[in-house]
């Protein structure tokens, strides 16, 4: 096939904020984590597909069930359950507590919200 590029599952994204190894960032409509440090406007590496613990938000009534659609709160860079303004960016592979510092996420490779 002549057309194809990639598999897709990591993507050449320009950092929108500094970020660091394993953290997630939301680029335009695509949200990935990255496999390096970059600094604001670097061009670097994310992972768009996959599973991945990543840091959530905490407090009452915050756990949430596995399968539970996740979201990116840009804002406080992290997952929450809460859609308000925030993205769509996977499902939660496991169940988390309340108090729990990281979730398990399945990314969905675009979000869709």
């Amino acid at each position: 096939m002549k057309n194809y590029v990639q598999k897709g599952e990591t993507l050449t994204l320009t950092a929108p904020y500094t970020v660091s190894a394993g953290g997630g960032a939301l680029v335009g409509s695509v949200f990935g984590v990255a496999t390096n440090d970059y600094a604001n406007g670097e061009e670097g590496e994310f992972q768009v597909a996959g599973v991945f613990d990543l840091t959530r938000e905490t407090g009452a009534s915050t756990g949430f069930t596995q399968g539970t659609l996740i979201y990116w709160d840009n804002t406080n860079k992290r997952i929450t359950k809460t859609l308000t303004s925030n993205k769509l960016i996977g499902v939660a592979a496991k169940a988390a507590a309340d108090g729990d510092a990281t979730a398990r996420v399945r990314l969905n490779g675009a979000f869709i919200s």
